[in-house]
């Protein structure tokens, strides 16, 4: 048997300096290669028996969660998977209030300030114009944990990840991302731009209305993504579409509570894109296949059947608990170990 010189063990500092993420930004996933999100999945495997006991990967390493709109599971998750690396964290959920960006400060300079304090910075922002103006200002690599309605890539991150665990593939497997406002679909795209960099084949199902960004347009074609469009399909149609696919992807509302006609127009637009139970067994006795619902979540009552909870097809809630291990690989090969 001839084996080649590199044979030995696995190591996590090898799997994570493979994956070309030390000292840079996470902005979109299609800046890297399929090889190196390969090398950040198997990190992320190698670190999940440890995603609750916890490792001292990030022992006197600083996180900065500095998160300019409402967020609960981005921001815990990426919180605890810097506390299960052995780090520590500095959090700010309201800079506009609590942070001297109250008294004017410019993005920028706020990024500069906190890289004195942090190692990583995660940034969640209203704003992604102002946000890709400012990133001149970090001394520290930033996280996007998402900025304005263009990207979200640590969600994409998680949602790619799960595809990986559940069916250990993407070559051959096809995702549908379902929403009526694609313009404003910021997770499902992150979700997407990861699918295209790993070779899965991708079905946009949405309105003319309210069309994929170009920014994520031209993403998906230098990524030479195989990608197919519906728009305006009946509520029948769309149901019979997702025989087509592995996987479907719902982004979910950010509207907010407070804003009810906005968030009352959304409602009664995504109607057409309910999903039922029924639905899903009427494809499974047609296809044989099993069709993965996913969500980025919380989710609203008129998206999709409650019942689809305790089947086969839910991995909505699964999606969460592949968020602490997978990011703490993210945070470990930026910092670097």
């Amino acid at each position: 048997m001839a084996l080649p010189k590199s044979f030995s063990p696995f190591t996590i500092k090898e799997k994570l300096e493979a994956t070309g993420l030390k000292g840079r930004n996470f902005e979109f996933m299609t800046d890297y290669s399929k090889e190196q999100l390969q090398s950040l999945f198997e990190a992320g495997e190698m670190i999940e028996p440890y995603w609750r006991s916890g490792l001292d990967l990030m022992k006197q390493k600083v996180l900065a969660t500095l998160f300019f709109q409402p967020s609960t599971r981005t921001r815990f998750s990426t919180e605890v998977a810097m506390i299960r690396l052995g780090g520590s964290v500095l959090s700010e959920s309201n800079p506009t209030t609590s942070s001297s960006t109250a008294k004017g400060e410019s993005l920028s300079d706020y990024l500069r300030t906190v890289s004195n304090y942090a190692d990583v910075i995660a940034l969640r922002h209203p704003d992604d114009k102002e946000v890709f103006a400012s990133l001149k200002g970090a001394r520290v690599p930033v996280i996007s944990g998402g900025w304005g309605n263009v990207t979200h890539p640590t969600q994409g991150l998680l949602d790619v990840y799960t595809v990986y665990r559940a069916l250990g593939r993407f070559e051959g497997i096809k995702v549908m991302i379902a929403s009526s406002d694609l313009s404003r679909a910021r997770s499902g795209h992150s979700f997407a731009l990861g699918l295209a960099a790993m070779g899965a084949e991708l079905v946009y199902v949405g309105s003319s209305e309210n069309a994929i960004p170009s920014a994520i347009t031209e993403k998906l074609k230098a990524a030479n993504a195989k990608v197919t469009v519906y728009n305006d399909l009946s509520h029948e149609a769309f149901l019979d579409s997702l025989s087509e696919v592995d996987a479907c992807y719902l982004p979910g509302c950010s509207v907010p509570k407070d804003d009810p006609a906005a968030r009352a127009a959304f409602l009664d637009k995504i109607k057409p894109f309910y999903i039922t139970l029924e639905a899903l067994e009427k494809v499974r006795r047609k296809t044989g296949k099993v069709v993965g619902i996913m969500h980025s979540l919380p989710r609203n009552d008129v998206e999709f059947d409650y019942a689809i909870d305790d089947s086969d097809f839910q991995l909505y809630f699964r999606q969460m608990a592949f968020s602490v291990p997978i990011r703490m690989a993210l945070i470990a090969g930026m910092v670097g170990v």
